[in-house]
């Protein structure tokens, strides 16, 4: 087998013609993208968003908005929280949640594990919030001991929020929320849970009434299979009693101009009425599909990707397997060679884009995003461009072993799958 897919990728290497005709030509071929996001569009998606507008005064916008915003709690796993959507993307959704429920002062909580957990800090620092910090090493997940110890000596509650990225997508690491709740409930600790979610809602299981998150961030594209341009953000009833009181700045980001326009079905400015509509179909198809059967198959691509990587004697930036991500996998890269030329490489030649390193992962490691509209047969394709890419690049790996290994990681997936349903038939 390796044999076989060894002649095709000699094939494929020998015969693209350019690197010009192959980057001037990935519009129209519409590679996939194994980025953590934007993430591909299911055409289904991509011609709901190809409308006409309609009257966001009207009726008919009320009648839509209703529903969609109910379906919406059912990802978030919510019977009690409200949930908001802004014209943005997961970063306007934080300053939403920040700008609502702190005041300039206010003292907040945050591990840095990765560049995401870093903006955050930024964020809140140009907010005028107090920012302690706690320092992890990259591809570490959420201290939630560490958050315990610090708690327990905050005897006079002078820390008002915790703030947690769930998926850290430059290190490809998944966090334990009811682990860092657990923290909070175990020293009575009355700091509010704001989580980011932007590249595990959808994709992984998240249980915001179980885990007793207050603030929860994500956005319209990563899980959703959107465009960007739609931050989706879940408060509490905790957070939502707290808004009066809340002294930071914000206009269009404010809750209390959300909550009164969507009681009746309307928005308290022009929404984005496309992005909207896709928006009703992604979440059909999220909902037909079953959310742990969408779970359930984000592990599966993540595992055979996971297979891969071995295969190919490399190493992930996560560091042991329970935080290993289903929606993103960062890969370390070989001393002596650079993450950023491989992934240029992997674009200019063949197309097909996968994420840089970020932040200490700069030029250390490459990442494959496998969320979304994504199944097997697309992520062997992707595994397939990357290992012509390294052998290009002379990294040491046997042509066809990564892509033999999760073929064979799938084909025995999918046999489980057929087994199982014919026992439950």
């Amino acid at each position: 087998m390796k044999v076989f897919f060894r002649k095709i990728e000699k094939y494929f290497q020998k015969h693209i013609i350019t690197t010009k005709f192959n980057a001037e030509n990935n519009m129209q071929i519409e590679n996939p993208v194994f980025i953590p996001g934007p993430t591909n569009m299911p055409d289904q998606i991509r011609q709901a968003m190809h409308i006409q507008t309609i009257d966001h005064r009207s009726p008919a916008f009320a009648d839509r908005l209703k529903p969609l915003l109910n379906d919406l709690k059912k990802v978030f796993k919510t019977e009690t929280a409200e949930v908001f959507t802004f014209p943005a993307s997961g970063t306007g959704g934080w300053e939403a949640a920040v700008t609502n429920t702190l005041s300039p002062g206010d003292k907040v909580l945050v591990a840095r594990y990765g560049m995401f957990s870093h903006r955050w800090i930024d964020l809140c620092q140009r907010h005028g919030l107090e920012v302690e910090i706690i320092e992890c090493q990259w591809g570490s997940g959420a201290p939630a001991e560490r958050f315990a110890e610090r708690l327990a000596r905050d005897s006079e509650h002078e820390i008002k929020a915790l703030l947690v990225t769930h998926n850290e997508t430059a290190t490809g690491v998944l966090s334990d929320i009811a682990a860092v709740r657990r923290a909070l409930d175990e020293t009575a600790h009355p700091a509010m849970l704001y989580v980011d979610c932007v590249s595990s809602l959808a994709s992984m299981d998240f249980r915001m009434d179980d885990w007793g998150v207050d603030l929860a961030v994500s956005g319209s594209q990563k899980g959703f299979m959107l465009a960007t341009g739609l931050a989706i953000v879940a408060a509490s009833r905790k957070a939502i009693a707290v808004l009066d009181g809340a002294g930071c700045p914000r206009c269009f980001f404010d809750f209390r101009d959300m909550l009164a326009a969507n009681r009746d079905g309307g928005y308290p400015y022009t929404p984005p009425i496309q992005i909207f509509n896709g928006l009703r179909v992604s979440l059909d198809l999220l909902l037909d599909e079953g959310l742990e059967n969408v779970f359930s198959r984000h592990y599966r691509i993540a595992e055979g990707i996971r297979h891969a990587i071995a295969a190919w004697g490399l190493e992930l930036c996560a560091l042991s397997p329970e935080l290993y991500s289903d929606t993103v996998s960062a890969i370390y890269v070989p001393g002596g060679f650079d993450s950023n030329a491989l992934t240029e490489h992997a674009y200019r030649k063949y197309g097909v884009s996968f994420g840089i390193g970020l932040g200490e992962m700069n030029g250390k490691a490459f990442r494959i995003g496998h969320l979304g509209a994504m199944s097997d047969v697309m992520a062997l394709s992707g595994l397939s461009a990357m290992e012509m890419a390294m052998k290009d690049l002379d990294f040491n790996i046997e042509p066809g072993s990564g892509v033999a290994a999760a073929q064979e990681y799938y084909r025995a997936s999918a046999a489980e799958q057929l087994i199982t349903l014919s026992k439950a038939g």
